[in-house]
């Protein structure tokens, strides 16, 4: 019976070509855009999870509020992990991590220097913590001793080959010289560690050794001893605030209290957070790597979902537009015996087998648009043909997407009444044009809510684009690592600054793009008090920083070589202004203070105020900030001329090759730097525009299956109309209207909801658009076109049928 199904079902197929091709299609398109963003799903939530004991590693994060500067940091004081591992019986073991960036490696033989993007200091507890096995080398040893490293597979081969890299030497940023004791595999793809490829050995690092608890630099990871509950650790994790913190405090705040901070408004608080959940739920100030968001796993879950949803309202709408032509083979079948269980059967037989045809369609799409999807989303996703889960995965699937998309039109088929239907009553007998309806309505809601969200992301991304940051990011050019110049920085800055099209250049390692900084705690002058304290950033910066970057001075003046006393002044923001409680220009001359663990003290005057500017993600609201004039020769900003940046970008690689041949040559627009801080954002945006068009593709094939079956349904009420005069024209529009009732209704359910959950994303960002007005009229205008555009075909097509042919269709 199964094979006659099957059989009666291709023949059925084959007599509709047209119909088919839509179902068929539609369906793939869904399917594949299902399977993409499944695999995107699954591999977002797959990070971390290949380390062993996973589930037991945790790390510590720190949260404060001290001198009017709150911070959510991802790190830790370098001897906290110590004292967890001395004190806690449930920690077996911890490891710390203290990034570095991009560092410059050569051979002790060698003149060229290679770039490498990740390095880091590490704990020789890393391999037994995660679990991790070296290629060459000896885990037990490898990162015991100083001035040893690790390298990976890749950087291994780039410098020595994989064989002869153990003993040999490195000279790290032409300064430091290492030896290589160990090789290990490059680190997964979806692991925190992705992008670093050198790890030397924290017995080396001197910041390591030091017992500042107040100075958060170092990432910390514990691992759990078997059984224990992260939720018991965290009431002693937070007792480490009166154990250690505050009598370190009180060296430099004398009788301090844990009682006077909470009083004051201000706290430290510990927590931790799973190894496995970093990647989604973690966005803190500073990361080991980028993360991910679980809110943008949502949204694209759902929007997964509703490309499906959409693919099997489609199939609805098309398989009962085709009702009436197979309204007389129902009458027959059931005339000769047929119930309505085998009916339903043999519809839902080809319901399943038009979703197994598209699943074929769909793996076809799949695999060409993969190499895009990856473009579009960051991502280094292959399907998985190899892997058995996913083929029952797809088997399973595709056989509920069947079953859920085949089910209405088996039932609402198999219950035509044989004796209306072979009358020629087919088109009064059918029914089901409410829940037809109300799935014009759906497919459209979903299709305008996504349109809201595609200009409201955009929207936003334009805002953050063109709003007035407080400093000049376009035609700036960064170069990097000219720290590696030595005494030579000066004179390359000098040179750079004498060459056409460069305006001016400054020295700083300190950008108002992702750069290296911290907080420090300064007092008013008058005491070292929680009272008088101000937390805020203090960045080294040369006199040509604020011209080059056209920062606004509000009060005072700027730097100034010229006079002596300019080592000890201070320029801060206008949000340091607001800690200290004073008006701008009451703030010159004041002298801010500096306390050092030895008991030493530096004084600051401040000389100037400098209007706000972002230097964090417009997420953030922006925090206090100081500037001194200082040596910092991390990357020099040169402001060029508008022209051919390709010219100006050789002729400072020309004076970077003279005075530093063999060290390579880095640079980057801070335009680039700038957006790579909204690369999530962009994705989406990128991700919503194709899901989008997707979605719309969808809802016009239903919206056209409707349409046809309306003028099927409709026929001879066209021809009477027709023979009593009424026009082309007036025909058309009487049956387009119908349909843009039903986008109508579905405009007017969705843009509500576009609103309300688009207010809610938008809610992450500290500064953000309003939605206008004019969004929802856009969006609802593209409704209503795109759906005159699909209809009015059909709608046309009914019209100028011949009357006679018309009144002779029964």
């Amino acid at each position: 019976m199964f094979k006659n199904h099957i059989k009666i079902a291709w023949r059925s197929l084959k007599r509709q070509p047209f119909f088919t091709f839509l179902n068929t299609f539609g369906l793939a398109i869904g399917m594949a855009g299902g399977l993409l963003i499944s695999l995107y799903i699954y591999d977002e939530m797959n990070f971390d999870t290949m380390f062993k004991d996973a589930d037991r590693i945790y790390r510590i994060n720190t949260d404060t509020k001290f001198g009017g500067t709150e911070s959510k940091s991802a790190e830790v004081s370098a001897p906290m992990a110590a004292a967890m591992e001395n004190d806690f019986s449930q920690v077996e073991l911890t490891t710390r991590f203290r990034n570095l960036g991009s560092m410059l490696l050569r051979k002790s033989d060698a003149e060229a220097s290679v770039k490498e993007q990740g390095s880091t200091f590490v704990d020789a507890t890393f391999f037994e913590m995660f679990g991790l096995d070296l290629l060459e080398g000896d885990v037990k040893t490898a990162l015991k001793e100083p001035n040893t490293l690790v390298l990976t597979r890749s950087a291994a081969l780039k410098h020595f080959g994989l064989k002869d890299a153990l003993g040999q030497q490195l000279l790290l940023n032409n300064t430091d010289t290492y030896t290589v004791t160990g090789v290990i595999e490059d680190m997964p793809e979806r692991s925190f560690l992705r992008n670093h490829n050198v790890f030397m050995a924290m017995a080396g690092s001197e910041e390591a050794k030091n017992q500042e608890w107040t100075s958060h630099n170092f990432f910390t990871f514990i691992k759990l001893i078997p059984g224990a509950d992260i939720a018991d650790f965290q009431e002693p994790l937070q007792s480490m605030l009166g154990t250690y913190i505050m009598p370190y405090v009180q060296t430099f705040l004398p009788g301090a209290t844990e009682e006077q901070l909470v009083a004051s408004g201000n706290y430290l608080y510990y927590s931790t957070i799973a190894l496995k959940d970093i990647h989604l739920y973690s966005n803190k100030d500073h990361e080991l790597s980028s993360n991910s968001s679980i809110q943008n796993v949502y949204i694209l879950s759902f929007i997964g979902l509703f490309l499906i949803l959409l693919a099997s309202v489609n199939f609805m709408n098309l398989s009962t537009a085709q009702s009436l032509k197979r309204a007389k083979e129902v009458g027959i079948r059931k005339t000769l015996g047929s119930d309505k269980s085998a009916l339903i059967r043999q519809f839902l037989t080809e319901s399943g087998l038009i979703s197994f045809i598209s699943l074929l369609f769909a793996l076809v799409i799949a695999i060409m648009a993969t190499p895009y999807f990856n473009a579009l989303s960051g991502k280094s996703i292959s399907i998985p043909f190899t892997d058995p889960f996913f083929w029952m995965a797809l088997f399973i699937g595709s056989t509920v997407l069947a079953l859920f998309s085949g089910m209405y039109p088996a039932f609402f088929m198999s219950r035509f009444v044989p004796v209306k239907v072979l009358k020629g009553a087919g088109t009064t007998s059918t029914g089901g044009g409410n829940i037809r309806s109300f799935l014009v309505v759906f497919q459209f809601a979903i299709s305008v809510f996504l349109i809201v969200s595609t200009l409201v992301v955009f929207m936003q991304l334009k805002f953050i684009q063109n709003k007035d940051l407080g400093f000049t990011k376009d035609q700036v050019l960064i170069v990097d690592d000219v720290y590696t110049l030595g005494d030579k920085a000066t004179a390359f800055k000098e040179e750079v600054e004498q060459l056409g099209r460069v305006e001016s250049a400054t020295l700083s390692s300190f950008l108002p793009t992702p750069s290296s900084r911290s907080n420090t705690s300064f007092f008013k002058e008058g005491g070292a008090t929680a009272e008088n304290s101000i937390n805020m950033q203090i960045w080294n910066v040369d006199d040509n920083y604020i011209p080059t970057l056209n920062m606004e001075i509000l009060e005072g003046r700027n730097f100034d070589r010229q006079f002596g006393t300019d080592s000890t002044v201070m320029l801060i923001n206008e949000s340091a202004v607001a800690i200290l409680g004073v008006q701008p220009k009451d703030a010159l001359g004041m002298r801010i203070i500096r306390n050092f663990e030895d008991g030493t003290s530096n004084y600051f005057t401040i000389i100037g105020v400098i209007k706000n500017f972002n230097y964090e993600s417009l997420r953030e609201d922006i925090g206090a900030l100081s500037m001194t004039l200082g040596r910092s020769t991390g990357s020099m900003a040169i402001k060029l001329e508008a022209g051919d940046f390709s010219n100006s970008i050789a002729s400072v690689g020309g004076v970077w090759n003279k005075i530093a041949p063999g060290q390579p040559f880095a640079y980057r627009f801070m335009e680039d730097s700038f957006n790579t801080t909204y690369e999530a954002e962009q994705q989406l945006g990128r991700i919503f525009v194709t899901f989008t068009i997707l979605s719309i593709l969808i809802a016009c094939l239903g919206l056209f299956g409707l349409a046809a079956f309306n003028a099927q349904k409709r026929t001879k009420e066209i021809g009477i109309r027709k023979v009593l005069g009424a026009s082309v024209g007036q025909i058309s529009y009487r049956l387009t209207t119908d349909f843009l009732k039903m986008v109508g209704v579905a405009i007017l359910i969705s843009l509500p909801v576009g609103w309300y959950l688009m207010n809610k994303w938008l809610e992450d960002f500290t500064y953000r658009i309003e939605i206008e007005w004019w969004v929802f009229a856009l969006a609802a205008f593209l409704a209503i076109g795109i759906a005159i555009l699909t209809v009015s075909y059909q709608s046309i097509k009914a019209a100028i049928v011949n009357p006679v042919k018309s009144l002779r269709t029964e």
